[in-house]
């Protein structure tokens, strides 16, 4: 046996000796230090590969390997994921959501390494995403997996799961707040003190560790100069507006582009178009390449220069209304980028690319209304209030984007723009379109877990495990005669009429033929005199929470269900909904 097998099992013993609440405080520890060290692992990983490819360009020179850079990053990734991982490893946090409602919180073993891997290559290549997506379905793989090592129940493993996530936020930004709130707001864990506690002790962990190995210095590195001024509050309420406003523009063209792509059957035309694109987008507006948190800092100090470098529009940088058209392209593409290297099979999230289009949201802001109006706006102030306001649209999670910027630039003195900025721009993204982008397709399709209690269990039932199988069914062509052998051996009184391919023609119910059964000179007459239309019919496919809206519609207690083709599947019951309600909400409960 090796040292290791022998430290894992004496863990295992010593854990066994807590109570739960101990155990999980112990293991909360556990997984934020691992995610923790798999963090700087990926950043390790992804500033060797960005150094390599682009620390020796010219900067007063374009460079055409932006053109060629992206495609050969997305090409690498896909070859990886589908060669070696074989499962799709992109949309991490909507993944997580996924696994929480659907997959009993079990994440693959191999999502500890996989998404490391694809998302530093597909950003070291210059995919214009963020590694945060990658990261948070890492450390929640982490935390899935250790629960699973341990053979937690449901409740404890999606508190490891949420722990590894929300250490793995704090971890990358290096804020623990903000990695709290994340999960609270946007995986939507239920506060309790017995989940407080552990995700606190799991965030200071990834954060702890973040400090050892990469320094103390935020992420943003920048001195807010001006904290609040009175005066301005109207221009923080119109960069709320601004903000919404992109929030939705940018929610909008990632569908968009996602439905672009999705029409292509090949994934060499993928390639094709999405490398196409990123690379013309590279090479005319360098900023966009990878998560641009350089760009962010080189904007907030004001020095504009810098943006212009490796730049076809270098030698025009000193031109007040060039850096304003190239301030809003950078804007406005940012957007396209990121979702053409989603949608191309590159791997990465929204977070960093929300934060870019909002600091440059707030940045072109400020720098249109001093060079233009005579205004004095604080560039550094506006630029990190631009960035919480779009996220908070984007993510549809006000609290999380506040702490987060407080805690990246150390910008606390800001809280009341971020709370103006966030609320407004919360409030019109919310009235244009209530869901996230990590929710949308996971409430359409009714797999989202909420903080309604009852919606939240809804999720949990499935549709084939509540369908009845045992009800008889009978021929169209059958009589009454055949049908009194049925009901011999049947336990139900509602029989499915069904064709010679199987297709549900109607039903028959036993109080409508008592009295005949016992007539023999009645038994050839045909079995669809007796027959009746169902009030509704159910596809497999539907959500539960909608199926039990059509009991009460029809005022009936048994509806049958069908395939897309209308054959005879089985029967769903209203009061078997029920009862599995009250039992899962029991289970998740306790």
């Amino acid at each position: 046996m090796s040292f290791a097998d022998r430290l894992y099992r004496r863990f295992l013993r010593t854990v066994r000796t807590l109570n739960d609440r101990q155990m999980m405080m112990v293991l909360a520890v556990v997984v934020g230090l691992l995610a923790g060290v798999v963090t700087w692992i990926f950043e390790l990983l992804l500033h060797t590969i960005r150094e390599a490819l682009t620390s020796w360009f010219n900067v007063e020179s374009e460079s055409y390997l932006y053109l060629i850079y992206p495609v050969v990053g997305v090409i690498l990734v896909t070859l990886f994921v589908k060669y070696v991982v074989k499962d799709n490893i992109s949309e991490g946090v909507t993944r997580v959501l996924y696994a929480m409602s659907k997959k009993s919180s079990r994440i693959k073993s191999h999502n500890m390494w996989t998404s490391v891997v694809g998302g530093a290559t597909t950003i070291g290549f210059g995919g214009s995403v963020g590694p945060e997506a990658p990261i948070v379905l890492t450390g929640a793989a982490i935390g899935s997996n250790v629960g699973r090592a341990l053979r937690l129940n449901y409740k404890q493993s999606t508190l490891l799961l949420c722990c590894g996530a929300g250490a793995a936020v704090a971890a990358i930004f290096k804020a623990p707040i903000a990695g709290l709130v994340f999960v609270l707001e946007i995986l939507m864990l239920e506060m309790t003190a017995a989940s407080i506690i552990p995700l606190l002790l799991a965030t200071i962990g990834g954060t702890t560790l973040a400090f050892a190995l990469r320094g103390f210095d935020p992420i943003i590195a920048v001195n807010v100069p001006e904290l609040f001024v009175i005066r301005n509050i109207p221009m923080y309420a119109l960069l709320g507006v601004a903000c919404g406003l992109v929030a939705y523009y940018f929610a909008s063209v990632n569908s968009a582009v996602a439905r672009f792509f999705g029409r292509f059957d090949h994934v060499w035309q993928k390639w094709l178009v999405g490398g196409a694109v990123l690379g013309v987008l590279l090479f005319l507006f360098p900023p966009l390449y990878g998560e641009g948190y350089e760009a962010l800092g080189e904007l907030m100090h004001g020095r504009m220069d810098t943006l212009f470098e490796n730049s076809l529009f270098y030698k025009y940088r000193a031109i007040p209304w060039v850096v304003i058209a190239f301030l809003l392209a950078a804007l406005f593409l940012k957007v396209v980028a990121t979702a053409t290297t989603n949608a191309a099979g590159g791997v990465g999230g929204t977070f960093a690319p929300s934060l870019f289009v909002g600091a440059f949201t707030g940045g072109a802001t400020a720098f249109v209304c001093n060079y233009m109006f005579g205004m004095e706006l604080p560039l550094v102030s506006f630029t990190l209030v631009g960035m919480a306001g779009v996220m908070a649209g984007v993510m549809k999670a006000p609290l999380t984007s506040i702490f987060l910027i407080a805690e990246l630039s150390n910008g606390y003195g800001l809280f009341i723009p971020l709370m103006i900025t966030t609320a407004i721009s919360f409030m019109i993204d919310y009235w244009l379109d209530p869901d996230s982008i990590y929710t949308k397709q996971l409430r359409q399709r009714g797999e989202l877990l909420s903080h309604d209690k009852d919606a939240s269990v809804m999720v949990f039932l499935h549709l084939d495990k509540l369908m009845e199988t045992d009800f008889l069914p009978i021929g169209v062509g059958d009589t009454l005669g055949d049908a009194v052998k049925v009901i011999s051996r049947a336990r139900r009184n509602v029989f499915p009429v069904v064709d010679s391919g199987g297709v549900l023609v109607g039903i028959v119910q036993l109080d409508d033929m008592r009295v005949d059964m016992f007539r023999p000179e009645k038994y050839s007459t045909p079995v669809t005199a007796y027959m009746i239309q169902p009030p509704d019919r159910i596809l497999p496919n539907e959500q539960v929470a909608s199926v039990l809206s059509r009991f009460d519609e029809t005022g009936t207690w048994t509806l049958p269900v069908v395939d897309k083709a209308g054959r005879y599947l089985g029967f769903l019951s209203k009061s078997r909904i029920l009862a599995s309600y009250r039992e899962q909400l029991v289970e998740i409960s306790q």
